[in-house]
């Protein structure tokens, strides 16, 4: 946690409190990942999803809208205080990743189909997570990758820790 708070990627939630267990919110993570690749929000939206309203993520949903980081959830929408899943949360890291050329070769052979729960895996994210799990950046845990589950703050921090300090 020490590193993506040290580096103003990551918030409190309160006074000296990081919340590591608690679950990120779409836009929160989109935010804090946007940060962490030194991608810029937009200040002056002239596109944006129409639940973009007007917060701190504003911006940075329109920036990840015109930089095709994101497609949303459909109809305009981003669903920006839903809870992210796993899968969304490798879709968004995988598209930062390629946007910034940042995303390497992958040489592990592994597939998504070869976990106990890769059928499980939504048609949209199966790609992205597949480009990750191959170069090494997915691993899953006793060959499971829990694509439904939510992702917490320390998930999140660690997955950045890893990739910067590569």
């Amino acid at each position: 946690m020490n590193f993506v708070v040290a580096r103003k990627i990551m918030p409190s939630t309160g006074y000296m409190r990081y919340s590591p267990t608690a679950k990120i919110t779409r836009a929160e993570f989109l935010m804090m990942i946007m940060k962490a690749y030194n991608i810029a929000p937009d200040l002056n939206p002239v596109d944006n999803f129409d639940d973009a309203d007007q917060t701190e993520y504003s911006g940075y949903l329109a920036a990840a809208k015109r930089l095709k980081l994101s497609n949303g959830v459909g109809d305009n929408k981003f669903a920006p205080n839903a809870v992210i899943t796993r899968q969304e949360t490798f879709t968004f890291l995988y598209n930062i990743l390629t946007l910034t050329n940042k995303l390497g070769e992958g040489e592990i052979e592994k597939k998504v189909s070869d976990f106990n729960d890769g059928n499980v895996v939504a048609d949209w994210a199966r790609e992205p997570m597949q480009k990750l799990i191959s170069a090494g950046i997915i691993q899953g845990s006793d060959n499971y990758i829990i694509p439904y589950s939510n992702t917490t703050r320390a998930e999140f921090a660690q997955i950045i820790y890893n990739l910067l300090k590569k």
